[in-house]
């Protein structure tokens, strides 16, 4: 046995300081300052609505309206343009005609806008989605399906009154007639590929993979946009206003695609304590 001194118990050489109550160090369950440790980075619960800060990180507010202002401004300068004969259809008119090429492949292309081709895909994809939610027990596991297809049914209720009202003509190529202000092929390839691409993502589990689903989305809508207008069906602004209104009809899904893509959330109760 050690010597038994009176007294308080002194220092001995080698003694971490950190084990001390109150101390800062590791092993010390308490902040020097006697505030609780911060949560650790597994332990937060990301945002629902997206803001700032969340993990994953996700578009924020600012960025939200930044992704859907852009397009629209773009949109709406695009139909005055159209609407008051403005200077810019000049340079879309030799545009056109320095790309158009009537041939197979800019039929071939342009078919992929056509709803026979593009809303199947896009069913496919949103039966494919609803069968991963409601088979993981998503709450609501419907709601995705149910905004896409209301989404799809939306491009015509818009773009139809759009060709009335714009009453653009045609190229020299096509018969004379009006009503081609915007295209409606580019919006229906872009909404219906960019709705399935925006509820696919998140159930893919690599990160290769969903490039890849980019890409492909990318193909698809360009592809779409360079037929229509290689074989002359529309102008290079009818397509280009069609992007910009894919694009703010797409951020406005956004939303929804990342709340229902993620994975149910376990029990905390249930899980093992580190």
């Amino acid at each position: 046995m050690g010597d038994i001194r009176p007294g308080p118990p002194q220092l001995r050489p080698g003694r971490a300081l950190a084990h001390t109550t109150g101390a800062s160090g590791s092993g010390s369950p308490h902040r020097s300052d006697s505030r609780p440790p911060q949560t650790p980075r597994g332990g937060r619960r990301p945002d629902l609505i997206g803001r700032p800060g969340t993990t994953p990180p996700v578009p924020g507010r600012p960025a939200f309206f930044l992704l859907l202002g852009i397009p629209a401004l773009l949109f709406a300068l695009i139909t005055w343009q159209v609407v008051e004969d403005g200077p810019l259809l000049r340079a879309d008119a030799r545009l056109s005609r320095a790309l158009v090429h009537p041939d197979r492949l800019g039929g071939t292309l342009s078919d992929l806008g056509s709803v026979q081709v593009a809303v199947p895909v896009l069913v496919a994809a949103l039966a494919y989605v609803t069968w991963r939610h409601r088979r993981s027990g998503t709450d609501r596991w419907w709601l995705p399906a149910t905004a896409g297809a209301l989404l799809m049914a939306l491009v015509p209720a818009i773009v139809v009154p759009l060709k009335i009202w714009t009453d653009r003509s045609g190229t020299p190529v096509v018969p004379p007639g009006t009503g081609y202000f915007p295209s409606g092929h580019t919006a229906t390839a872009a909404i219906a590929y960019g709705t399935a691409t925006l509820f696919l993502l998140p159930l893919l589990p690599t990160p290769r993979l969903r490039r890849a689903l980019l890409l492909l989305c990318a193909l698809l809508v360009l592809g779409t946009s360079y037929g229509l207008i290689r074989r002359g069906y529309h102008w290079p602004l009818d397509v280009a206003a069609s992007w910009c209104l894919s694009a703010v009809l797409l951020q406005l899904l956004a939303p929804t695609a990342r709340r229902y893509g993620r994975k149910p959330a376990r029990d905390e109760s249930s899980q093992p304590v580190a």
